[in-house]
């Protein structure tokens, strides 16, 4: 997501390094560079051309401070910008006076609204409120079953009075369920179409009469560029939106239908949809996407992440082990299943700051070794895994191990002696020491994460296999200590 904008905003602020202020000489290049950046994520062209023409106007004759160099500080002004143009704050859901809220979900099909509902569904019940969804969608075959199926998954009730009835009616039968059995949420499921047509629209416009929606969230596929202010245009003329959501962030879309919504239709983006899984749902924060698309990182996301998947009492019995230097094999593989819960891989690390520029195939590379890696620590025993040292004295086991996960011995020797490493840094970091990085086993030089915050000490990534990591060798020796005052390079904590 983002990345290829990212990497052009980079580029144009190059030519701005080394100048002693910003000019309107000097300026045009970079500006030029933005431009193409955002053409190029098809951003709409009217939103383009309002974006660079307040830039330029904040941009020439900024006071640059000292200190703080011209290309940063035109940095600092695409950000107040991107940040401006989708919206300045966080919107959140509306919450009617007198429930139950309604909740209209529109878009063209294929957008993703049933699942983008479902999503929606959960993210309510995680706050304590109780939704009920209504399968409005007579037209697109097991539409209704697809949502009735993911309302079970989600433990969140579904309405429906089956294809034959006229949609407004299902929706208003489903609003006076909602208050007779004191649902605080309604959230309606409609029909989409593979373009926008009249019959389309005019149903819309009848559904919303029937229920008097709080919102109407227009349900956006990322993934059609440009064609979504046009979208977002219609639906807002014809409907009426309070909001959107955008969908399919997660996949190779440029993220220009982000910059778009807002600047169009005046309504905010309310959340984003970053994977398939139904978790997979965030409120969207136009400062926080501003700083991941100038590849300055989302700490606030990661943490947030990280505190919705980690309990306390887990978070003490962690940092405990980890003091003791008891972190074993078992609470690796609950570690790195944590991890897989909040997201991918690539997902998590370019939420950093600075680990923005991590080649996609290292990230790829490191998700695979630690499948495998994961592979060999299922073939042990439970002793082995409660007790590593036991297979550090014991060659025989390592040869079992490997044989039973389908891997070389000194594959197995070198997780075992990566992870020796690992507790030994992970042991100096909780007590208030902050070394360098050491590694996750079997991953050698990418510079990776010593504790999440709210985690306790998830173990960090030292490096990707083939990099920085050391030779393998025949035995699980342990690792030579490292000489005073002698420092590795890379993350203590974020």
């Amino acid at each position: 997501m983002f990345d290829e904008l990212s990497a052009r905003f980079e580029d144009a602020v190059k030519g701005l390094k080394g100048q002693d202020k910003i000019s309107e000489t000097n300026v045009e290049g970079a500006l030029k560079d933005v431009r193409r950046a955002l053409l190029e994520a098809d951003v709409s062209l009217p939103v383009v051309k309002d974006f660079v023409a307040e830039v330029r106007e904040r941009a020439v004759g900024a006071e640059v401070v000292r200190g703080v160099s011209p290309d940063q500080k035109f940095i600092q002004v695409v950000h107040e910008q991107l940040v401006e143009v989708m919206g300045g704050d966080n919107a959140p859901l509306a919450k009617a006076t007198e429930a139950p809220t309604v909740v209209l979900m529109a878009g063209l099909q294929g957008a993703g609204k049933t699942t983008a509902t479902a999503k929606l569904g959960l993210h309510l019940k995680d706050q304590g409120r109780r939704a009920l969804m209504v399968g409005a969608d007579v037209y697109r075959p097991a539409a209704i079953d697809q949502l009735k199926t993911l309302g079970a998954q989600i433990d969140v009730e579904v309405f429906s009075l089956g294809s034959d009835a006229k949609p407004e009616d299902i929706a208003a039968a489903g609003l006076e369920k909602a208050r007779q059995e004191g649902f605080d949420t309604l959230l309606v499921d409609t029909a989409g179409r593979l373009q926008i047509d009249t019959d389309m629209m005019e149903e819309m416009v009848r559904i919303r009469t029937a229920v008097q929606p709080d919102e109407v969230l227009l349900v956006v596929d990322s993934m059609i560029g440009q064609e979504a202010a046009e979208l977002t245009r219609s639906f807002h003329e014809q409907v009426g939106i309070t909001g959107a959501v955008l969908t399919k962030l997660d996949g190779d879309s440029r993220g220009g239908a982000a910059l778009s919504i807002r600047k169009v239709s005046g309504q905010p983006i309310k959340f984003i949809g970053t994977g398939e899984k139904v978790e997979a749902l965030q409120p969207f924060h136009p400062e926080r996407m501003a700083s991941r698309i100038l590849g300055m990182g989302d700490v606030l996301t990661l943490v947030e992440k990280a505190q919705k998947e980690v309990e306390l009492a887990d978070v003490e019995q962690m940092q405990k082990k980890l003091q003791e230097a008891t972190f074993d094999f078992s609470d690796f593989v609950k570690q790195m299943r944590l991890i897989k819960r909040m997201g991918s891989l690539g997902g998590l690390m370019k939420m950093i700051p600075g680990m923005n520029k991590i080649d996609d195939g290292m990230l790829k590379q490191g998700e695979q070794q630690l499948k495998r890696i994961e592979s060999m620590i299922g073939s042990m025993t439970p002793m082995e895994r409660q007790n590593p040292d036991l297979l550090a004295s014991q060659p025989s086991r390592r040869r079992r191990i490997a044989a039973g996960s389908g891997h070389q011995s000194a594959d197995v020797d070198k997780v075992l002696a990566d992870f020796q490493k690992m507790r030994g840094f992970m042991q100096q970091m909780s007590q208030g020491n902050m070394p360098g990085m050491g590694g996750m086993p079997g991953m050698g030089g990418m510079p990776g994460m010593g504790g999440m915050p709210g985690m306790g000490g998830m173990p960090g990534m030292g490096g990707m296999p083939g990099q920085a990591g050391g030779k393998r060798g025949r035995g699980a020796a342990a690792p030579k200590r490292q000489k005073p005052g002698k420092k590795r390079k890379g993350f203590g904590a974020l």
